[in-house]
């Protein structure tokens, strides 16, 4: 059985950690830093066999370096040269076998141009969407345009609704309280809000969570509502549900 689990790093980031039940074969994703990494495989005696990389910012890519050196693993992300490291460029449709699952590849431009996801079907289905799509939240647009963000997202929410998210970071409680604002009269947004703070209380990770959840309570999933845009209006444009995405992502900027 393949588990998930988190590294912490930086605060606020998460390394994903796959790992066969049966084999000390481990796979990362996006390890921004080495050092929880390492600390973990030589005081258990794992292998690093794959890391994943879902975008170039270095809070995602900065511990590659170290884990190659050191490791030798597989490494596949995004056809992107600013990249150092990686084996295995992949794209929109691309597939590939890591940890005993068949993963596909979804282009998901709009933090950066360069962003791709994982997706593997199964009991459940796992998604590795890095900053792309948040627990009640989305990426900020550093190099891609709300058209492209939104249909990003489009892509993702199309997956099965079972899918369960891990986003690569523990941004939650601070989605939620914009989520709040954006999204006032939903029942689920207060519950998941109640949810996430006893975790965090707990220290306790929110994630992940799942596709099914994220329509839900996140706004950026929620273009179409009545009750998100009559929120949005009074912060830019709703004319449309693209145009109400980007109001919601300006107002979350400055929120």
């Amino acid at each position: 059985m393949l588990s998930v689990t988190p590294l912490p790093a930086f605060g606020d980031n998460y390394i994903w950690l796959l790992r066969q039940d049966t084999s000390s074969e481990i796979c990362v994703v996006d390890p921004g830093d080495a050092a929880p990494v390492v600390e973990l495989i030589e005081s258990e005696g794992l292998t690093l066999s794959t890391v994943l990389i879902t975008h170039h910012h270095q809070d995602h890519t900065g511990g590659l370096a170290t884990l190659i050196e050191r490791y030798s693993p597989r490494v596949i992300g995004p056809d992107n040269p600013r990249i150092a490291g990686i084996d295995e460029r992949v794209g929109q449709g691309d597939e590939f076998r890591a940890m005993g699952r068949l993963f596909e590849v979804h282009e998901v431009p709009g933090h950066t141009l360069d962003h791709i996801a994982f997706f593997t079907a199964g009991i459940p289905p796992l998604l590795f969407c890095g900053d792309t799509l948040f627990s009640a939240g989305c990426g900020r647009l550093f190099e891609g345009t709300p058209e492209q963000m939104h249909e990003s997202l489009g892509r993702l929410t199309a997956l099965p609704d079972e899918t369960l998210v891990f986003a690569g970071h523990e941004y939650t409680v601070a989605n939620l309280r914009f989520a709040l604002a954006a999204d006032p009269h939903n029942p689920d947004v207060t519950k998941a809000m109640e949810e996430c703070l006893r975790a965090r209380e707990l220290d306790r990770p929110t994630l992940p969570s799942s596709l099914a959840r994220e329509k839900r309570i996140n706004p950026f999933l929620r273009s179409h509502d009545a009750g998100v845009r009559q929120a949005a209006s009074a912060h830019g444009d709703t004319g449309s549900d693209v145009d109400t995405f980007a109001t919601l992502r300006s107002w979350k900027d400055s929120f």
